[in-house]
């Protein structure tokens, strides 16, 4: 049975940021955010082709960026170290937070956007509480071996993926970490929307389906090219495609499923 995949360009935007280290929507698609070499953020209305505002106060590249799930902030973090927290209205920085000993990969508000989680070279993930004048993090998770590439949040619980090859979920219900050991470093690692499994890319240019409770490998996506830079994967809104960027300049999409 085919499905449909997007095939069409429907816009081109030169965002005039340098080197565009990530593009994010927000919550509902309505619009998105990149992320520059320039050190700056960017708002777009990607649909009407519209630049909204541009956000200043990293001092470096900036790799990662979110909105709030109510849109009035963003967090982002980047080369500089540090995680920015932005009003959207006003384009003010509300916080730096200068923990972090090396570069900041990536960030992720939680369910409530009232905490912001971010990964870093330097091995560890920093929970930082937006709400709270205090400027140290209210928890740091430095279980990985090495730099932490990719975060993910649900309402119970933390993924985390680490070029050490490992990826580590952390039930807040309990308290736990369960560490899945994937070999190579790990870039990408989503959950599925219906949130029992776990997809993850690899510098093997592999893309793995795993069970989260069991850590089994139920299905592996080849034929992209992903063996020395951070590229991200995920899922169509269905759970029934898989997406990846590749270091060919191409998009992948294969069938959950059915892999031919």
């Amino acid at each position: 049975m085919s499905q449909e995949f997007p095939d069409r360009l429907v816009h081109t935007i030169n965002c005039k940021q340098g080197a565009v280290r990530a593009v994010r929507f927000n919550g509902d698609g309505i619009y998105c955010l990149t992320c520059g070499s320039d050190k700056s953020v960017r708002l777009w209305n990607p649909h009407r082709n519209i630049a909204l505002k541009t956000y200043s106060g990293h001092g470096y590249e900036v790799l990662d960026a979110q909105a709030s799930c109510d849109n009035s902030q963003i967090c982002s973090g980047g080369m500089d170290k540090t995680v920015v927290l932005f009003d959207v209205a006003s384009g003010k920085t509300l916080r730096k937070y200068r923990g972090h000993a090396g570069t900041v990969n990536c960030v992720q508000f939680n369910e409530e956007s009232t905490v912001v989680l971010s990964g870093s070279i330097d091995s560890s993930v920093r929970c930082w509480d937006v709400r709270s004048k205090n400027m140290e993090p209210i928890q740091v998770m430095d279980e990985a071996k090495d730099s932490v590439t990719t975060i993910q949040v649900s309402d119970h619980e933390i993924l985390t993926g680490s070029a050490d090859g490992s990826i580590r979920r952390y039930d807040l219900r309990n308290g736990k970490i369960i560490t899945d050991f994937i070999g190579k470093a790990v870039t990408s690692a989503n959950f599925t929307r219906d949130g029992q499994c776990i997809l993850t890319s690899t510098l093997d240019s592999s893309i793995k389906l795993m069970d989260k409770d069991t850590g089994e490998m139920l299905n592996e996506y080849k034929g992209h090219k992903n063996t020395d830079y951070k590229i991200d994967n995920c899922l169509n809104c269905k759970d029934t495609q898989i997406l990846s960027g590749s270091e060919d300049g191409y998009v992948y999409i294969w069938d959950l499923i059915e892999v031919v």
